[in-house]
């Protein structure tokens, strides 16, 4: 297997979409490894010395188009003889925070509360890689635990492009805080290639992203991406080292729970024997259903099981 590298820059980095017709930046093979750099944030949110901003981002603000709403992303990157109707495995290997400051943003009009503030309030946030802490203005120190809020495959081929926002199937901005390194994602597969991008990294999120931001920062994120050809998916999921996630997302969050909690009983039928009935009553004594994120027009909901009740009988 070969460990590749990737740089974000104008060259490798697309900017507020997703097309089946974006170019791979990068073709690997199933089950290789690669170290993906992101930037994040346009020039209006950047900070003041000495916080330094990395010229990488500088470049991409200056030369990268910003076709929709949504974040920079990285790639897309290519495995060979990946088709549609399999699944894209992404074992998220490590997470490293990319610069030593990020940003934090409310702003009228926009979040879970649309009317609670008046005006547009931005905080830059330093981040210590040593402590893995972010201090906030007041002085609160928070522990740091980031991930990518963005990772997808590319849409089907036809529909041009379209905003990693409201996340779609195959992924986009998911925003769910449990994608940290050692975890698992799942991806069905739409076109050729698959496409994998990734973007918009986190320093630390609460579930909901409320005010529509976390710490908003750049990240180096370590992958494998491996084809499976076992597996046949609708939408995300995903393994931690402890639990068994399923997703859902739509802008109606009881639609998103009635999902993620049907996907997941179709998970513990698969992976058990048990029952469809049974995997139900299991679920309402071990499951939790959480919030994802309630900012992104579709609104997302993650069902959690504990990988140790994924039992049939003996």
């Amino acid at each position: 297997m070969t460990h590749h590298h990737l740089d974000a820059g104008p060259d490798t980095v697309h900017w507020g979409h997703f097309d089946a017709a974006l170019p791979p930046v990068l073709t690997i093979e199933s089950g290789d490894t690669v170290t993906i750099s992101t930037v994040s944030g346009p020039a209006d949110v950047m900070p003041p010395p000495p916080f330094v901003v990395p010229d990488a981002l500088r470049a991409v603000q200056e030369r990268v188009p910003n076709r929709l709403p949504g974040h920079m992303c990285t790639g897309p990157v290519a495995v060979r003889g990946a088709r549609p109707g399999q699944v894209l495995a992404v074992r998220i290997d490590a997470v490293e925070l990319h610069y030593d400051w990020g940003f934090t943003l409310a702003a009228p009009l926009r979040g879970a509360l649309p009317e609670e503030v008046a005006e547009r309030h931005l905080i830059h946030i330093p981040l210590d890689r040593e402590t893995m802490t972010g201090r906030l203005p007041w002085g609160l120190e928070l522990p740091l635990r980031p991930f990518f809020g963005v990772m997808a495959v590319a849409p089907p081929t036809g529909g041009g492009a379209v905003s990693p926002q409201p996340p779609p199937p195959h992924g986009g901005n998911l925003d769910n805080k449990e994608l940290v390194a050692g975890t698992t994602l799942y991806l069905p597969v739409q076109v050729e290639g698959a496409n994998f991008s990734v973007g918009d990294g986190h320093a630390v999120q609460g579930d909901g992203e409320v005010c529509v931001t976390a710490i908003e920062t750049g990240l180096v994120g370590t992958f494998t991406l491996t084809l499976r050809d076992d597996m046949r998916l609708g939408w995300p999921e995903a393994d931690t080292p402890t639990h068994v996630i399923t997703m859902a997302f739509d802008p109606d969050l009881d639609i998103c729970a009635r999902v993620a909690l049907t996907l997941m009983i179709d998970l513990v039928t698969a992976r058990t024997g048990l029952s469809r009935a049974e995997a139900y009553m299991l679920c309402s004594l071990v499951a939790d259903l959480r919030v994802t994120q309630l900012v992104n027009g579709n609104n997302g909901i993650h069902c959690m099981l504990p990988k140790t009740c994924l039992v049939g009988r003996s």
